[in-house]
């Protein structure tokens, strides 16, 4: 079974504003007390946030239905009603929202602990003791809470790492990810042997380290949706600096590493301008006079290393190189611009989104500064 889980789509639902309370003071020896109708409860907020410890949306998966519950309704003695519990949704860094019937991009979180309210829930209705004039005393009215908001919506996990690894199926990827790190990558003699995303953590000079992904590999024509490529692409969006891995025993290595230019182009021109390293892999079998040779048929507008994850040929080299690409100022925050997601049509027996109005119901925006005096005199239900 695949664990990795980077594409979900789910229904969320806020929860609704509990009505204010249309309630007068009875007391024994108080004629007359007047209203005293406490206000609605808020409704559930649909919460996303940020936590380091996830690493995929498995525990989404089989979540279908985000529902939030509502806020209650006013009491007596202008007792508020209590506030809905809000649903919070835990994921990865580096999870972008989109919405599900649009394809919108909607939000984004990137640190660990960082939060946004995707669905606010509806504000509490107010009791008729707010409604209460000098010349209306017994206000037989209450505002009704706001609605509910439901919104179908896509998280979809870009992982968040420094360095990213780019080539062909068996071009090393994994075997180097292995050996620099304590990640634990599947590695065979055939092609698409990596089916996910993995993440390891290269130890540095002094204690330091970055964080390096093994990106599946993207075949000539991946943006058009070929091999595994389309679906992982957006991982790379998320790197600092991109390493191009490209086999010494490549027919031509010049041609590869274009080819995986021109696909990265294809799925977003905004990941050229991202530093790139070029790196030959399996270079053990190559002898000082080959590896001068091919040197000189590589591009000379990338920095160029040769190494070998077998026996440990130019791997300190590679690390320094990365290092160096990462402490420079204009690798570390690359913007990529969120386009639109194509979305899937919604199936009949998937929820739908519909309002429900009520009559004689006055819904309040964000920006109201909730002056009672605008809502005197409506005749309003309880």
């Amino acid at each position: 079974m695949n664990n990795f889980i980077d594409y979900v789509k789910l229904y969320c639902r806020s929860g609704k504003g509990g009505a204010g309370s249309m309630h007068f003071h009875r007391a024994k020896y108080v004629p007359k007390g007047g209203p005293d109708g406490g206000d609605g409860g808020r409704g559930g907020h649909i919460i996303l946030r940020a936590n380091r410890n996830y690493w995929t949306l498995l525990h989404l998966k089989y979540q279908k239905h985000i529902i939030a519950t509502d806020g209650g309704k006013g009491g007596e003695s202008r007792s508020f009603g209590k506030d809905g519990e809000d649903k919070v949704l835990e994921v990865p860094c580096g999870t972008v929202v989109y919405d599900g019937d649009t394809g919108e991009w909607l939000a984004e979180v990137k640190e660990d602990g960082e939060q946004i309210i995707l669905l606010r829930g509806g504000r509490g209705g107010l009791g008729n003791w707010h409604f209460r004039t000098a010349t209306n005393q017994a206000p037989r009215y209450a505002q009704p809470g706001e609605p509910s908001i439901e919104k179908n919506i896509i998280l979809q996990l870009k992982v968040l790492a420094d360095v990213g690894l780019v080539g062909f199926p068996n071009a090393g990827k994994s075997t180097l990810l292995s050996v620099v790190s304590a990640a634990k990558p599947e590695i065979a003699d055939y092609p698409f042997t990596t089916l996910t995303p993995n993440l390891g953590i290269v130890a540095y000079r002094d204690g330091r380290s970055f964080c390096m992904a093994d990106i599946p590999g993207i075949i000539e024509g991946a943006a058009e949706g070929k091999g595994l490529g389309l679906r992982f692409l957006r991982h790379i969006e998320r790197n600092a600096i991109l390493l191009f891995l490209v086999p010494a025993d490549a027919d031509d290595p010049q041609k590869q590493y274009e080819i995986l230019l021109a696909e990265l182009e294809k799925y977003n021109p905004v990941l050229l301008k991202k530093s790139r390293v070029l790196a030959i892999s399996k270079s053990d079998m190559l002898d000082r006079q080959m590896i001068d040779e091919m040197r000189q048929q590589l591009p000379t507008d990338v920095p160029v290393v040769f190494f070998s994850s077998v026996s440990g040929m130019g791997i300190d080299e590679l690390k320094d190189l990365i290092w160096t690409e990462l402490n420079k100022a204009e690798n570390r925050v690359i913007e990529i611009s969120h386009a639109p997601i194509d979305v899937k049509v919604i199936e009949k027996d998937e929820p739908q989104i519909e309002g429900d109005d009520e009559p004689h119901t006055i819904y309040l925006n964000e920006q109201d500064d909730w002056d009672i005096s605008k809502y005197k005199g409506i005749g309003w239900d309880e």
